[in-house]
């Protein structure tokens, strides 16, 4: 058994080492706070996921503002994003962020210099710099490239001609453009008639994120309960779903597979996301986990506040709700 365990963590230490050669590291420190930057793989081939992680390491005293979500990574496709902060025992403040990216181009690339700010409440200590609001710690620029698919030694060039073709009789040839005239005239037909049947399909289908959750949710609370402990518990679960559906598509926050407390890490550091709609987000959603998973008993006037919750968050983040195009089940169809 003890040989089993030994080898166990040899093999452990073996695929960390591996990972680590094969990632770009950057570190940067000002005063207290250090930052670690690190990218890997080294050399991704064009369509493959890449894994950014930014860790900050920090006294207790100090005050750190991580970068927001998705900052200074526009030039690439955000896959996922996972916050963590944790404590280590000597009462070091550990921040990561954890991005998985996808680049659009092969070639040369780079992660810019990304800003984390912080504040020092260490007694004795400039909690910030004169005339400024925080201190500015700047990660070094992150430079990789991504491989093409085509082989290095592949030539962008034609193949020359096989030679004249003989040309076919002339009445053979005026038949022959008639014939190809037609098939093409054919083939735009069908082609533009396809266009305007998906357009049209996809006029009725369009609609705001903000018009779909608040039909499903007007068409939820016009629907009789029994006041029964499973009847309850049905409502807050399928209200729950509608907030977190429309949160997936109004913020394109990726609500439905995470927790309560997971996804309200995601949303304090979304940009779109007012403190005072996420204060209103949290008290809806800590609402409905009692009712689901703590077997809280609820009354009527709970019901009516995670309604009233619910309809007040729609209402104040209606404003530039984005179209969603998506295949509706039939009995929605017949509700709107």
């Amino acid at each position: 058994m003890k040989i089993c365990v030994a080898t166990g963590i040899i093999l452990a230490v073996s695929t960390c080492g591996a990972l680590a050669a094969d990632s770009i590291q950057q570190t940067n420190q000002l005063g207290p706070v250090k930052a670690i930057t690190t990218l890997g793989p080294k050399h991704p081939m064009i369509g493959d996921e890449i894994h950014l992680e930014i860790r900050v390491q920090s006294p207790p005293d100090v005050e750190v503002l991580m970068p927001e979500f998705g900052e200074a990574l526009d030039r690439y496709t955000i896959l996922d994003f996972v916050p963590k902060q944790t404590i280590e025992s000597d009462g070091t403040i550990v921040s990561i962020q954890r991005y998985t990216l996808q680049p659009y181009l092969s070639g040369d690339q780079f992660i810019p210099p990304i800003l984390i700010e912080f504040v020092d409440h260490r007694p004795g200590h400039k909690p910030a710099p004169k005339d400024a609001d925080a201190f500015e710690l700047l990660t070094d620029r992150i430079d990789f490239t991504v491989k093409s698919v085509l082989p290095t030694d592949t030539k962008h060039e034609l193949n020359p001609p096989l030679g004249e073709l003989a040309l076919p009789p002339s009445g053979a040839r005026r038949y022959g453009w008639l014939i190809g005239t037609g098939c093409l005239l054919a083939v735009l037909a069908v082609a533009v008639g396809a266009v305007y049947l998906r357009s049209h399909r996809r006029k009725v289908r369009r609609r705001s994120a903000y018009e779909i959750a608040r039909t499903r949710l007007d068409r939820l609370l016009a629907q009789p309960r029994q006041q029964t402990a499973a009847a309850i518990e049905s409502f807050f679960v399928q209200i729950s779903a509608i907030i977190r559906r429309y949160l997936e598509d109004r913020f394109d926050l990726h609500a439905p597979e995470l927790t309560t407390e997971e996804f309200l890490a995601i949303a304090r550091s979304s940009k779109d996301l007012t403190r005072v709609h996420q204060e209103l987000l949290r008290d809806f959603l800590q609402q409905a986990d009692l009712i689901k998973f703590a077997g809280v008993n609820a009354t009527h006037g709970d019901i009516q506040r995670s309604a009233e919750l619910a309809i007040q968050f729609l209402e104040d983040t209606r404003e530039n709700a984005p179209l969603v195009e998506r295949e509706e089940p039939e009995d929605d169809k017949r509700g709107e």
